[in-house]
Order: C-alpha cells, then structure tokens, then sequence
C-alpha cells in the first residue's frame, strides 16, 4: 500500500505519519470506537428490553385474576427468564416479590415442586 493511499478510518482523510497509523487524530479514533461499541450496547439494550416484555407478558397471560400460582417450569418453557425483572417488593414476612413492570412474581417451593406466586402491583406497594 503506498504512504499516500492510507485513509483514517473515522473520517477518511488522508493520514501522515506512521506507517502503521490508522486515524488522522486522537478524536476521529475516539468517535470510531464509540460508534463501533454503540452499536453493541444497543444489541444488549434490545435483548434486555425484548426480555423484560416477555416477561411482563407472560406474566400478564398467566395472572388475569390478580393473583395466581403457576409451577415455575410452565414458566420457563414459555420463555420466562426470572434473572430480567424491573424492580422488587419486601412484604412483612420478608419475601422479596420480584416485578416486571406492574407483575410480580415470587418463588416458593411447596413440598417436591417449584412454583411461583404471580401478583400485580398494588397501591399499598408504594409505602
């Protein structure tokens, strides 16, 4: 390749120095890299995002009464994830309710079997 052909890879201006320089300046190669790792954190804010109303309505279709108890693996095989929730609740006794938006689930295992409590969120949740 000749000296003169090297383009910076940011804004495509011709680059001096270095044989082996790749950008023109210290900004072209900090916005590259930016772009380039914007484009990632995208990826894993859509798949998050996507999750997170999966969850919500899988949730929502299994809890239409306000209150439900579903076993945990009829959850999973739906595609229900319980690592992605949105935000959680303590009731008195100590049990952490965790939300999707406005549903909320929470783990109880009830002799041989897992299962979960499916609940919507309530006024009384806010205090």
């Amino acid at each position: 390749m000749n000296l003169a052909e090297r383009k910076c890879l940011d804004c495509n201006k011709e680059i001096e120095g270095r044989i082996d320089k790749k950008f023109c300046s210290e900004y072209c190669k900090s916005a590259y890299h930016y772009k380039k790792n914007q484009v990632k954190e995208k990826s894993l804010y859509s798949e998050i995002d996507w999750q997170l109303k999966l969850n919500r309505r899988i949730l929502k279709n299994f809890n239409r009464a306000g209150k439900a108890t579903v076993r945990k693996q009829v959850l999973l095989t739906t595609g229900f994830n319980p690592k992605y929730f949105t935000h959680y609740w303590k009731n008195g006794k100590g049990q952490v309710y965790l939300f999707c938006y406005e549903y909320g689930f929470l783990a109880l295992k009830e002799g041989q079997k897992d299962n979960y409590v499916l609940v919507q969120w309530q006024p009384y949740m806010d205090k």
